[in-house]
């Protein structure tokens, strides 16, 4: 008796593109689409149980961009330009530390398909892919708050950078990433190597898919 061959499920898409960070190429890849930095925003929950004001705040940013087909303008501060101006600096030192060679990525894109229809798209900027398995985040971190970890002790990775770096292993097909704390002049940098979790981003998986549906919904509403 013959039996209905089952359909495999349908495979995600995973795209690199070689472009500048921060340019105009840069930020049309990201338009509209929600980006791991943000999934902890996307997690989050209010006081009273529902979804955050970041998350909304997010959600009608993106919808604005879908809909007028323009980037929306970013907010800028001095950590985040510190942040732009110490990367070189932290990815070099990462390097010559750990005898590393490192490729530098400018975005991924990953089409995660559902089986039913409703696929969705994801987005990440990795600061650099260490091997093909393996990438590499660096975060520029003032003074006072690396000497607030080390009396903290245990060497406990930071947990608010945990939704973004286990959404851009999943993004990008990755098994581990190595997260560096850095501040120039700081005596040996922190570096947190972190495993891929399955479990934890199967989580982010529904999350974003139901962040995404709510978007399509509220554009639909808007247009």
């Amino acid at each position: 008796m013959k039996t209905a061959a089952q359909k495999k499920p349908p495979e995600d898409t995973v795209e690199f593109f070689d472009v500048e960070q921060r340019t105009d190429a840069w930020l049309e890849l990201r338009r509209g689409i929600p980006t791991t930095s943000k999934f902890a925003t996307i997690i989050a929950e209010g006081k009273d149980g529902n979804a955050s004001k970041t998350r909304e705040d997010y959600m009608e940013r993106l919808a604005g961009e879908i809909i007028s087909g323009q980037v929306a303008e970013s907010f800028r501060n001095e950590v985040m330009d510190r942040g732009n101006r110490v990367e070189p600096e932290a990815r070099s030192w990462y390097e010559r530390t750990r005898f590393a060679d490192l490729t530098q990525i400018g975005f991924v894109r990953r089409t995660v398909r559902v089986p039913l229809g409703g696929d969705f798209v994801i987005g990440c900027s990795p600061d650099s892919g260490v091997t093909k398995r393996k990438g590499l985040e660096i975060k520029s971190v003032a003074p006072h708050l690396l000497v607030r970890g080390k009396r903290r002790g245990a060497g406990g990775f930071p947990p608010e950078h945990r939704a973004q770096l286990q959404g851009t292993m999943w993004a990008c097909d990755w098994d581990e990433m190595d997260l560096v704390l850095y501040f120039p002049g700081w005596p040996n940098p922190p570096v947190f190597t972190v495993q891929r979790d399955d479990q934890y981003i199967a989580r982010l998986k529904d999350e974003v898919e139901r962040f995404d549906y709510e978007l399509k919904r509220l554009v639909e509403q808007c247009r």
